[in-house]
């Protein structure tokens, strides 16, 4: 029987707890690859302690308090320590430098900061100096030596303990309102200074259930599910983490990024979130060791991908193979299939829900067609953040599905999506300005993507505004449209389409380099290293054909003039990518002004 009513997802926690007791909630690994579960009590334990330290500290109601950390745990015991007792949670990326560490910090008027590593730790000590409001900060690692301000996170457990006060607990939960803020997100801000989104325990609790709506299978059985987008961002928050809690699935924090295909065959998951690169990644492995295999399995490779082809209506659709058809895809699937997906660790999946950015056509139909839903969702920061969402038995590819439950989407006659519902934001916190510019005076988000809905009602992403390329000679242009379609060539990588205020269009390509390098050797080229590979006369032609033979259903004005190809993928922690992996046009635009510049 629920205790609190579930008007947060902190009062969620509470209630699944005396539910699951001893039962793992989490699990996490060492160094040595040793894997660890965490139940359910011992969670809730933390938690109250953490939340006696932050209330023995002098945190209210509407406080603020940063979390600053890499997955973890203990990430979530003090998301909801801060949560059960009415203060807010700013997350911070893991990846941000130390000035956008005390931007946000500064702006969001956080009193106590939460640290993972010693490298997050020091950031924020190194800009404390400029942050007058903020009292103590707390790391999960042991510090190695003792730092005036900075206390490790055994004995904020320690201390609050001393302080524990179960009865102000229960009263700070409950005094809990549904309008009352949950969290503050920090958009990426690559036109200025990040914005801080604000959230009500309304606009999460809502979109959970918005989610669960359409994906009734997390709460009917039980799920296992890996954590390795970032915390600190909507997608893992909601649909990973409450999502989870809220149906009392066990979710295992991977290592990192570089261990997660060895993670996953630990964990053999049933659900899973992802954003496309991560899916791109596996693809891409897993193409590169085809074009070595010998040609007989090559052959039989291909015969199953086209297989896979013809089982894409099925697996959309959620209608059942019959017939002579019904006998090739299960021979299909025990000579490739089954082992492909135990070799990643999918063995065990039951969907994937993918958010983000666009996930390439071809790669979809790839796992799609071994039997994987793979279900494209939309939303922002703004909204919580699901708004549609494609869900098993209604998949429909090159759409992000149909919109959620007790939601609003419309196109603006300037082809802008629309959104109403209980998941959009509060606003921008000290920026009336922009929650002004965001939102309509009918209560309308303003996403800035633009759009367009089919017959089925599944909606489209067609360009967002501010990529809109428009030529010298006046014609707008969406660059995604085009970079999606070049992105079915499996010699592609990344690539971002250029032309604003240019005369024509050309693009920057990175390679597959995993296909390309055996293509190039099958054609006897012979190379010193990639920077030599991409200027190499045959390559070039190769590209320049592929090109030609994605883009042939453009018009004149969208065709592709000039490329150049680079050795060097691009990545967060160079500046190219966001923490969701998505491209950074204006960056990349400046890093490499001096190759476009060449194009014209």
């Amino acid at each position: 029987m629920e205790k609190f009513k579930e008007v947060s997802m902190a009062a969620v926690f509470q209630n699944r707890a005396m539910e699951h007791g001893d039962k793992a909630c989490v699990a996490y690994r060492n160094d040595a690859a040793q894997w660890f579960d965490v139940s359910w009590n011992q969670m809730n334990e933390m938690i109250h302690n953490l939340a006696y330290y932050l209330m023995a500290k002098g945190i209210q109601h509407g406080d603020k308090v940063a979390v600053f950390s890499p997955n973890r745990y203990e990430w979530w015991v003090a998301d909801m320590a801060i949560l059960s007792i009415g203060a807010v949670n700013i997350p911070i990326y893991a990846t941000n430098t130390p000035d956008e560490v005390c931007y946000i910090l500064d702006n969001s008027d956080a009193r106590i900061c939460f640290t993972g590593t010693s490298v997050h730790m020091e950031k924020v000590v190194a800009v404390r100096d400029r942050l007058p409001k903020l009292m103590e900060v707390v790391i999960f690692d042991n510090p190695a030596k003792k730092i005036d301000g900075v206390i490790a996170v055994k004995d904020a457990f320690s201390f609050g303990k001393d302080h524990a006060d179960e009865a102000l607990f229960n009263r700070r939960l409950t005094a809990i309102k549904p309008e009352d803020l949950c969290t503050f997100i920090y958009t990426s801000g690559t036109t200025g200074d990040p914005k801080g989104v604000m959230l009500s325990h309304k606009n999460i609790v809502s979109n959970v259930h918005q989610f669960i709506a359409y994906f009734p299978e997390m709460v009917s059985r039980f799920h296992k599910a890996p954590s390795f987008l970032p915390l600190s961002h909507a997608v893992e928050r909601t649909a990973v983490y409450y999502c989870q809690v809220f149906s009392a699935n066990k979710i295992h924090f991977v290592k990192s990024i570089e261990t997660l295909l060895e993670d996953l065959q630990h964990i053999h998951p049933s659900i899973m979130a992802s954003v496309p690169r991560v899916l791109e990644k596996m693809y891409e492995a897993i193409t590169a060791k085809v074009a070595l295999a010998p040609p007989v399995k090559q052959k039989l490779f291909a015969w199953a991908l086209d297989v896979g082809r013809r089982n894409v209506p099925y697996i959309c659709k959620g209608k059942q193979r019959t017939g002579l058809f019904a006998l090739e895809y299960k021979l299909a699937d025990k000579l490739i299939f089954s082992k492909l997906k135990a070799v990643l660790g999918l063995d065990q999946i039951y969907f994937i829900g993918l958010g983000g950015a666009p996930m390439p056509r071809k790669i979809l139909e790839f796992f799609l067609g071994m039997d994987i839903p793979c279900c494209d969702a939309y939303g922002l920061s703004e909204t919580s953040p699901m708004v549609t969402c494609n869900y098993v038995g209604h998949i429909q590819p090159g759409t992000i599905g149909v919109p959620v439950i007790n939601t609003e989407v419309k196109i603006s006659d300037e082809g802008e999506i629309l959104i109403r519902g209980p998941q959009v934001m509060v606003g921008y916190y000290k920026n009336e300005a922009a929650t002004k510019e965001a939102i309509t005076a009918d209560g309308f988000l303003k996403t800035g993507d633009m759009g367009k809905f089919d017959a089925e009602g599944n909606l489209s992403i067609t360009g967002r505004i501010k990529d809109i390329i428009i030529t010298s000679g006046g014609k707008n242009i969406s660059p995604q449209n085009i970079e999606n379609s070049l992105m079915f060539s499996k010699y592609i990588n990344q690539l971002a389409i250029i032309g604003d205020g240019k005369k024509y269009l050309s693009a920057l390509i990175i390679p597959a380099f995993e296909v390309l390098e055996p293509w190039a050797k099958d054609n006897g080229i012979t190379y010193t290293g990639r920077p030599d590979l991409i200027k190499n006369e045959k390559v070039l032609a190769l590209f320049e054909a592929q090109i030609k033979e994605y883009t042939r259903e453009y018009g004149q004005v969208e065709q592709i003039k000039k490329f150049t190809l680079l050795e060097r993928e691009w990545l967060q922690e160079t500046g190219e990518l966001t923490p969701t992996l998505k491209v950074k046009r204006r960056v990349i635009v400046q890093k490499y002004s001096d190759l476009i510049d060449k194009m014209y």
